[in-house]
C-alpha cells in the first residue's frame, strides 16, 4: 500500500468522480456506475492490484453504491410525479432474475474479460448518447407481456455485467417507445435499486483471490470505497435529479457521450494490449 502522501490525491480524485457520478444519476438517467466502475478500476490499479478479479471487485462495489444512490435520485424524481411506478413494477420480476443470472455469470469471468465487456457495451451506448436523434422511435407505447418482460430481463442481466444502474439501457429504450425523456430518466432511476440490490447481496458470496482484493473487501464489495463514495452521491445525486427539471441536458449529454467513448476505448486497448 502507498503512504499517506500518495494515498490523499487517490482519495481525492475518487471523491470527484463520485460527486460527478452522483449528478449524472440524477441528471441524465445513465446511472452513476460508468463512471464509478472505470474509475475504480484505474484507482485500484494504481494501488497495485492487478490480478484476475479486479473487474469484479469495481463491478460490485459500484452496484452497492447505486443502491442508496437510486433511492435517493427516486426520491427526488417522485417529488416531481415523474416516475412511472407501473412500469417498474411490470419490470421487477425480469430485472431481479436478469441481476441474479448477471451476479453468477460475473462471478465466473475474469476480469479482462468483464473489461472487454464493459468497454464494448460502454462504446455502444456513448455512440448512442453523442449521435442518437430525439426523434427515432421503434413505436409509440413500450411493449408489455412477453416482450417487456425480456427488455427488462436483458437489462437486468447486462447492467450488472457492467456494474450500472441500468439507466444507461433503460433511458434510451424508453425513449424510442415516445416516453418524454424527463419521465425516462426517473422511471430509469428506480431500475438502479431494482438491479443493485439483488447483485449487491449475490456479490457478498463471490470469494476474491488476494492479488484483486483491497483491504477491507467483504465478498467483492470494498466497504471503503463505498463510504467514500456515497458520501459525494447522497449529496450530488438530488441536485442531478433538479438540474434535469430545469435545465437542457442535451451538451453535457453529449460531452459525457465522448468522454464515455473515450474511456471505453481505453478499457477495450487495455482489454488487446492484456
Amino acid at each position: 500500500m502507498p503512504d499517506v502522501a500518495e494515498l490523499i490525491p487517490l482519495v481525492a480524485t475518487l471523491l470527484a468522480f463520485s460527486a460527478f457520478a452522483g449528478v449524472l444519476a440524477g441528471l441524465l438517467g445513465v446511472g452513476g456506475g460508468i463512471v464509478l466502475v472505470p474509475g475504480y478500476f484505474y484507482l485500484l490499479s494504481s494501488l497495485g492490484y492487478n490480478g484476475p478479479q479486479l473487474m469484479q471487485v469495481c463491478v460490485a462495489t459500484s452496484l452497492a453504491t447505486i443502491v442508496v444512490t437510486s433511492v435517493r435520485s427516486v426520491q427526488s424524481h417522485h417529488k416531481k410525479g415523474s416516475v412511472n411506478w407501473e412500469m417498474l413494477r411490470a419490470w421487477t420480476p425480469g430485472i431481479a432474475l436478469g441481476a441474479v443470472v448477471g451476479v453468477w455469470i460475473a462471478s465466473e469471468l475474469k476480469s479482462v474479460t468483464l473489461q472487454g465487456i464493459f468497454g464494448s457495451l460502454g462504446l455502444l451506448v456513448g455512440l448512442y448518447m453523442a449521435f442518437g436523434r430525439p426523434h427515432w422511435r421503434l413505436g409509440d407505447v413500450l411493449p408489455r407481456g412477453v416482450v417487456g418482460y425480456v427488455t427488462s430481463l436483458v437489462v437486468g442481466f447486462l447492467s450488472v455485467l457492467m456494474g450500472i444502474g441500468g439507466g444507461a439501457f433503460c433511458v434510451p429504450y424508453q425513449t424510442l417507445f415516445n416516453v418524454p425523456i424527463h419521465r425516462a430518466v426517473a422511471t430509469a432511476a428506480g431500475l438502479g435499486a431494482l438491479i443493485a440490490v439483488p447483485s449487491a447481496i449475490g456479490f457478498l458470496f463471490v470469494e476474491i483471490e488476494p492479488s484483486s482484493k483491497p483491504p477491507f473487501t467483504f465478498g467483492a464489495i470494498n466497504v471503503v470505497a463505498f463510504g467514500l463514495t456515497i458520501s459525494m452521491t447522497l449529496l450530488t445525486a438530488p441536485l442531478g435529479a433538479k438540474l434535469a427539471h430545469w435545465m437542457d441536458p442535451k451538451p453535457l449529454k453529449r460531452a459525457f457521450a465522448f468522454f464515455l467513448i473515450c474511456v471505453a476505448g481505453n478499457m477495450l486497448r487495455g482489454v488487446f494490449l492484456a
